[in-house]
């Protein structure tokens, strides 16, 4: 009888209590972080689908400068072998190989893209034109999603670090979780430069 009457209420205490506490906060925030990081995932694969084509074009131009190509190969390389899986948001060491990884593609297609300027063939290229439209829309994309991925990983970290809710993150194994570094994001947060514009350049 004693039980019958008491376990509800414990159980109503314990809901308010998790519910004071950020629980529920950091169901929404966790989940949000998952859909955050899944565009930025998205957005560097739609880049990665791309580069192809654009080596592709680039090599039908004679006498191209091979390293500068043959470093935007290997570094689409580097970056695709590493295995993005949803739980690398959660391993501050990965997530940093990572960023690492796609912040040389992209200084490898800034300089890719630099180098054309030498081309006039490659700038006339109708087809490269429309590659070079297609990057820049994409790298336009990463851009947005990182951002908002940095901006909802920061809402997450502050819950995490703060009182009370900071018990709930220790209860539940709720942990800071990683972001695009400050050393990284003046490289990373600048498309490269796409234009053929050769006044607009200087």
């Amino acid at each position: 009888m004693f039980a019958r009457i008491w376990w509800p209420a414990v159980t109503l205490a314990a809901v308010l209590s998790l519910q004071g506490c950020g629980y529920n906060d950091f169901q929404r925030l966790d989940e949000q972080v998952k859909a955050g990081w899944s565009e930025v995932l998205n957005q560097y694969q739609r880049r990665a689908d791309l580069i192809p084509n654009i080596v592709a074009t680039v090599k039908g131009e004679a006498n191209f400068e091979q390293e500068t190509l043959t470093r935007v190969i290997e570094a689409r390389a580097a970056a695709t072998s590493i295995k993005a899986t949803p739980e690398l948001i959660n391993d501050p060491a990965a997530f940093d190989k990572f960023q690492k990884a796609q912040g040389e593609l992209s200084g490898a297609l800034s300089r890719l893209l630099v180098t054309v300027e030498q081309y006039p063939n490659l700038k006339a290229n109708q087809g490269f034109q429309d590659l070079r439209v297609q990057l820049e829309g994409t790298e336009n994309r990463i851009t947005v999603a990182r951002n908002r991925y940095i901006k909802t990983v920061a809402e997450y970290n502050v819950l995490t670090r703060s009182f009370p809710s900071n018990l709930t993150a220790m209860l539940f194994s709720y942990s800071v979780k990683p972001s695009f570094t400050v050393q990284n994001e003046a490289q990373i947060s600048t498309p490269p430069a796409v234009s053929f514009d050769k006044a607009a350049s200087k």
